[in-house]
């Protein structure tokens, strides 16, 4: 290992279930000091334990692994000092401040408590003593990576941090990182976003525990298949096939006119408007996206619009139901999936397939038959005594989204049902969503992915609580005088007021 170098990897290998399942195969890496890497692959690739193995909180079963200098088996507690890591979940207090945040991470990196600087540049100074749990998405990330860079680490891991994470914030996240690092400092970023991997020095592609490229990210761009085709061939390539789902679907009824309206919707807490007069229309088997920066009030009108929280103000119908005066008949009409995983982690797949079989009203044969169907349609057979809350998280997904189709509802509210998964995993989700509209089902959709909004008939954009711009991915595109949906989106949630810090 030279004075250059930070991580020197030699056939790495990790193992789990007894040795079944190999995470990390043979992995061989070496990464210069002061590169910014970008770690992509798919769900279950291998990425997480690789970053863990190399932060000493896995030991691998055979290889080598040195860290800056360090070996991170019998040196962890020297490695510790050297290393700032930002867990894929959220690793901070939820019930402790910002501040308090801070001042204990402070104690522990024993460095200077002073955070007035770094607070500024992540716009949390007039958050500090807002419970961390209570931050958006958006300010729980930047938190996190405050917490990180403390004390100038000579290497930074973190672990898809962006996930989640609208297109403003995720700049604001990387802009952070490269404007406080130092000139030696090496960063590790997974990520499932490929808009990302335009900003780092290095891209390491890594699939089934093992390396399948390792490169500059402009090369990988410069391929005539483009940068993301690219990337899924090295992955073994995705060929859409007919959706199972959209070729089981019964849709009873569809016909014309508006399945989902929303007329001068509020929501109020306090002084403070999460959703502040938003009206939208949308049309029987029409995709609508509904975009916005985190904490624009997305998830809330989402939660009205299913009964889940009572409206301040304004009227939300479901295929002509008053989703306040007969909740109940209304949401037979929807499938619903929540940002969060929301189903039951300690019940296996099959009981979570059987509950929401019978809470959408399927009982006997026919809750037996949706079972079967949603079971073999996203392959579900090896999981079914699973507990849910420890699958993959690809499989999370198609759980939530199976559960959601099962009584085959002619509306579908989809809350981000794609964040965090990898390229291939939401190509075949919107293969299937794309299949659905066309047999008629409606889609309330909200994505942190501008390559999915294309995918939209028409979007709504959601900025502090108020519709700013509706039309189709292209009317949007040309009102904001802008090549892709990521610059439409950045500029205009910056022509309402939004600065980049």
């Amino acid at each position: 290992m030279t004075e250059t170098t930070c991580i020197e990897i030699k056939n790495l290998t990790k193992t789990f279930s007894n040795g079944e399942v190999r995470a990390v195969d043979n992995l061989s890496l070496r990464l210069e000091k002061g590169q910014t890497v970008g770690i992509i692959g798919a769900d279950g690739a291998g990425k997480t334990t690789l970053l863990r193995l190399i932060c000493g909180l896995l030991q691998p079963d055979s290889g080598t692994i040195s860290v800056c200098g360090l070996n991170p088996v019998t040196q962890k507690s020297l490695l510790n000092a050297k290393i700032g890591y930002m867990p894929q979940k959220f690793g901070l207090y939820e019930d402790l401040s910002v501040l308090d945040n801070l001042n204990f991470y402070a104690a522990l990196k024993n460095v200077s408590p002073d955070f007035n600087q770094m607070l500024e540049f992540a716009d949390l100074k007039r958050f500090q003593n807002r419970l961390a749990g209570k931050l958006s998405g958006g300010m729980k990330q930047k938190l996190g990576l405050i917490c990180a860079l403390m004390g100038m680490p000579e290497l930074i891991v973190l672990d898809e941090p962006s996930v989640g994470v609208d297109p403003v914030s995720r700049r604001e996240l990387l802009k952070m990182v490269k404007t406080t690092v130092q000139n030696q400092t090496t960063v590790l970023w997974s990520t499932a976003y490929m808009d990302e991997a335009h900003g780092f020095d290095t891209v390491v592609v890594v699939d089934r525990g093992k390396i399948i490229y390792q490169g500059k990210p402009q090369d990988l761009a410069a391929d005539t298949l483009g940068f993301e085709n690219k990337v899924i061939e090295l992955m073994g390539g995705y060929a859409p096939k007919p959706s199972l789902v959209a070729q089981n679907y019964h849709l009873n009824g569809s016909g014309d006119g508006f399945a989902v309206e929303a007329v001068d919707l509020v929501k109020r807490y306090g002084d403070f408007y999460a959703v502040k007069n938003n009206t939208f229309h949308i049309k029987k088997g029409e995709i609508f996206g509904l975009l916005g920066p985190n904490g624009a009030g997305k998830s809330t009108s989402f939660k009205m619009m299913c009964g889940l929280a009572r409206p301040t103000g304004g009227t939300a119908r479901i295929m002509g139901i008053d989703i306040v005066k007969q909740a109940s008949l209304a949401r037979s009409h929807l499938g619903y999936m929540a940002q969060k995983f929301s189903l039951y982690a300690n019940l296996s797949v099959r009981e979570n397939l059987e509950f929401f079989a019978g809470a959408y009203g399927l009982k006997g044969k026919l809750a037996d038959e949706a079972v079967s169907r949603m079971t073999e349609i996203f392959g579900f057979r090896r999981f079914l005594n699973d507990n849910a809350g420890d699958l993959p998280l690809g499989y999370k997904q198609r759980l939530s989204l199976a559960c959601a189709v099962m009584h085959n509802p002619p509306v579908l509210f989809l809350d981000e049902p794609t964040s965090g998964v990898d390229v291939i995993t939401r190509r075949e989700f919107w293969n299937h969503l794309t299949s659905l509209a066309q047999k008629g089902v409606t889609i309330l959709i909200t994505t942190h992915f501008m390559d999915e909004a294309e995918f939209c008939d028409r979007i709504s954009l959601f900025y502090k609580g108020k519709t700013i711009a509706t039309g189709t991915p292209q009317e949007l595109k040309r009102l904001a005088g802008a090549q892709s949906m990521e610059d439409a989106f950045v500029n205009l949630i910056l022509q309402n007021g939004r600065e980049i810090s």
